[in-house]
């Protein structure tokens, strides 16, 4: 092949990929719907509390993620796509973070709040001594959070064992399988708890999926 001829098949290579990239921008991203009313997990969780933080942060990160993972495919600058990376670092961390919470929920008529003996229970035990352990130590890391993050219950899959960890702002559980998250931005609790970050730590736990959570540690662990 000459070179000219090499040239040429490089640059419709080039020019077919980035038609690629560019089409996968139509397969945007939208708000899950969650599994129950907004209402459904009060006292533990206010209705207009689940009302505001689904259908506007949730959303507001969903929208920024589309306009930034739009205006990546649109440029073939470099520069230009660098300085989009906190953006979509931050509402695709929004919109992973938080898909994941609302499935991280259930409200009593539907388990939640109940921990059954299973591979979830006796890794709890095995790692933290008991549930109330766990807790303990969860809600104490999570409060500890200066400004907003998460509190994770993840599973390290170098070590084998469940662990709490916490990310700041809107990043995403990227060092852990993610098994049980907690949002301590202040939307998720202020207009009810105020800024007693405790009494909403120990309320959330009333509402928490622990069939869902163990269904995330036995996908990990296979």
């Amino acid at each position: 092949m000459s070179i000219l001829s090499f040239a040429r098949s490089a640059t419709r290579a080039r020019f077919s990929a980035t038609a690629a990239i560019r089409s996968s921008a139509a397969s945007v991203h939208t708000l899950p719907k969650l599994d129950y009313a907004y209402d459904a997990l009060e006292p533990h969780i206010s209705g207009e509390i689940m009302t505001l933080h689904h259908t506007k942060h949730h959303q507001t990160y969903v929208n920024g993620l589309n306009a930034a993972e739009d205006a990546y495919v649109k440029t073939d600058s470099t520069k230009d796509r660098i300085k989009l990376q906190a953006a979509l670092k931050f509402n695709g961390g929004g919109h992973i973070n938080h898909s994941l919470f609302w499935k991280n929920l259930a409200p009593a008529t539907q388990g939640g709040g109940q921990l059954h003996d299973g591979p979830l229970k006796a890794a709890i035990e095995r790692d933290f001594g008991s549930l109330g352990k766990l807790k303990e130590k969860m809600n104490a890391t999570t409060a500890a959070i200066q400004g907003s993050g998460w509190g994770w219950l993840g599973y390290n899959q170098a070590t084998k064992k469940l662990e709490v960890v916490t990310t700041a702002n809107q990043d995403p559980l990227l060092s852990h399988v993610p098994i049980v998250g907690i949002d301590i931005w202040e939307h998720a609790f202020y207009l009810q708890y105020k800024n007693v970050k405790p009494d909403y730590l120990n309320a959330i736990w009333n509402v928490v999926n622990f069939k869902e959570a163990e269904t995330r540690l036995v996908e990990a662990t296979k």
